[in-house]
């Protein structure tokens, strides 16, 4: 939703529902775990307000679970939290966000291995993969980062998790296909829907 025109939130939010998107993905960011700043929970509750389609809201933010009850409350159906963004207490803010009947995600840069939060994928809901470097809209999709979606895909049915698998950065018509074979199964689109003259076609294009 961050690449949508907010002077006209609620035609952006029923286009893109009647264009076909399952979700709205909500980047919240602080100005200090990344260097953007967007908004926080009141933009949350007036999207969730407006919605017909679940929200999925992706904290770039620093001491995420400070905030958790205030984005449950403003209706979010998943949070992610970026694994990055704390030393400790993952698993524990995990399943703080299942008690208050929320999906639980996490998020993990480009550069973050699989390895390094592979103790925590029995709890997941939702494990979103970055494949841009968090913190600005308009991104290049990097390629490498195929291999860890694939790795994702491959732990999570030999393994049998429930988590299911979100890509985000850079998603386009273009390579959308590439990310789907990979094991994607939510593909993040901003500027290529709503930089797109025709929301249908592009969300169209995206799924395959």
């Amino acid at each position: 939703m961050l690449s949508a025109d907010f002077s006209k939130l609620s035609q952006e939010i029923e286009a893109v529902e009647e264009a076909g998107a399952d979700c709205l993905h909500l980047d919240v960011m602080d100005g200090v775990f990344v260097p953007n700043l967007t908004f926080g929970p009141m933009i949350v509750k007036a999207i969730a307000k407006l919605a017909k389609v679940p929200l999925v809201t992706h904290l770039m933010i620093e001491r995420p679970g400070e905030l958790i009850e205030r984005f449950v409350d403003a209706g979010s159906g998943m949070i992610s939290f970026h694994w990055e963004a704390m030393r400790e207490g993952h698993r524990e803010l995990i399943e703080r966000i299942q008690k208050f009947g929320c999906g639980a995600g996490l998020a993990i840069n480009p550069d973050t291995p699989l390895s390094e939060v592979s103790h925590l994928l029995d709890r997941l809901d939702l494990l979103l993969v970055m494949t841009v470097v968090p913190g600005f809209r308009g991104q290049r999709f990097k390629d490498e980062v195929t291999s860890k979606i694939h790795e994702a895909s491959k732990t999570k049915h030999d393994r049998k998790y429930r988590y299911a698998i979100e890509v985000d950065g850079g998603i386009t018509p273009g390579n959308a296909a590439s990310v789907r074979e990979a094991g994607g199964q939510i593909l993040v689109a901003g500027t290529a829907v709503f930089g797109s003259g025709d929301y249908a076609e592009a969300i169209s294009a995206i799924r395959g």
